[in-house]
């Protein structure tokens, strides 16, 4: 759902105006800012675009809705036969208020300033409710007993949870499909130049902080998809870039290949390798790819700890992309800090919902759950590739500001 910008153009009327920063218009954002801590997206891949394109691409099918649901809401359905959601599966709709102290429930202002049908919204539950017990006949069908099922929540949440660093300020790096800094905090606070916020959190002591870039470990599924056999694994292509030095013999590949959404928001960014040659091999760009997610990285890092207003002495890595050693070094040595791969990182986040579930139940406590979550190896910074790697940084920093007017350009080629 994240992909479908469909309600793009009905956004306009939402949040646009005649002067705009990022396709919102100020006046327009800044309530939501100040009440939620962010805002719908110009783009209409958010709940609030979803809800404008039924409403109006699908009118005939409009008067039929009994609730407008989360995915991870309307699995709570099926599972339970209660529709209910929570300020944490809510986020992206921007409807709670999540300023400290609010009390629980839609903000009036804010489902008016969506156009959203109050009479569809599902009931609001505290984040961690159990939302009632698993139905018999959907219990026979999985073939499990029936048990207490929990309100769900976002892979933001569980990596919170499943990475081991529940601690305030205690950093997680996600290498999924995308890539996102996560932690708990103790305020609420927005960056709307970076795409930084506080959203709900596992509870109302600490909000989590969000953001998201689009590309992560999908640049190098991509990169097999295309350019490799079907039988070549991911293990075989980081072997492959191992034999290859720090800094990839100076190939540089910013991995902008939906655009990008933190630190900046900028869908007409594209992905593509610079300073190759005819010496270039097969070891080099695959190695620039596994570089340039966490040259990206770094780029998202700097404002991350600029919005913790601290310093970062080390993170967990979770995802598929932490199960490669090799990617985990590099890692350590663009950012420059020790990084942590938990036990099985690909499924951190399945650890992490099982873990929170336990915790809403009461069986354990956030202590026992992050002592719950072993690491497997610690990387440090290599001070030679960390040299090479701040060099090569200095030049990538400077590539959105060089480059975003040409695929501005090459924008309007394709979209004309």
């Amino acid at each position: 759902m994240w992909s479908d910008t469909r309600a793009a153009p009905l956004m306009k009327s939402i949040v646009g105006g005649p002067i705009t920063v990022g396709g919102m218009s100020p006046a327009k954002a800044l309530p939501f800012v100040r009440v939620t801590g962010g805002a719908p997206n110009p783009s209409g891949a958010d709940p609030t675009g979803h809800n404008a394109l039924l409403r109006v691409a699908y009118r005939e099918l409009y008067p039929q809705i009994a609730h407008l649901l989360e995915p991870v809401d309307y699995l709570g359905l099926r599972l339970t036969g209660r529709a209910a959601a929570t300020p944490a599966s809510m986020t992206l709709s921007w409807l709670t208020d999540n300023r400290p102290g609010a009390p629980l429930g839609y903000h009036p202002d804010m489902v008016r300033r969506t156009r959203r049908d109050a009479a569809l919204l599902p009931e609001l539950l505290p984040t961690g409710s159990v939302l009632g017990p698993l139905l018999p006949e959907v219990a026979a069908a999985l073939g499990v007993a029936v048990a207490p099922v929990v309100c769900g929540v976002s892979d933001l949440h569980t990596g919170i949870v499943g990475s081991g660093a529940l601690e305030p300020f205690g950093t997680h790096l996600a290498i999924s499909t995308s890539q996102w800094f996560g932690t708990r905090v103790p305020f609420k606070r927005t960056n709307v130049f970076h795409q930084i916020a506080t959203v709900p959190g596992l509870d109302g002591r600490f909000p989590a902080v969000a953001n998201n870039q689009e590309t992560g470990g999908a640049a190098l599924a991509w990169l097999r998809t295309q350019f490799f056999d079907d039988e070549v694994t991911f293990a075989e292509m980081t072997a492959w870039a191992a034999a290859a030095p720090p800094g990839s013999g100076g190939v540089l590949f910013p991995p902008w290949l939906s655009g990008e959404r933190s630190p900046v928001e900028d869908r007409r960014l594209r992905a593509g390798w610079l300073g190759m040659s005819a010496r270039t091999d097969r070891a080099a760009l695959v190695r620039s790819v596994l570089e340039g997610v966490a040259l990206n990285g770094r780029w998202l890092f700097a404002a991350y700890r600029k919005f913790l207003r601290r310093q970062v002495p080390s993170i967990r890595l979770i995802g598929g992309g932490a199960q490669s050693e090799l990617w985990c070094q590099i890692y350590a040595d663009v950012l420059g800090i020790p990084v942590e791969q938990v036990d099985s990182p690909r499924y951190a986040q399945l650890r992490g919902i099982a873990l929170w579930t336990r915790m809403c139940l009461g069986e354990i406590g956030e202590a026992e759950a992050a002592a719950a979550v072993p690491v497997a190896r610690r990387f440090t910074p290599d001070p030679a590739a960390h040299a090479v790697y701040a060099d090569l940084f200095d030049v990538y920093r400077r590539l959105y500001g060089t480059l975003k007017r040409t695929y501005a350009r090459l924008g309007a080629v394709r979209s004309g």
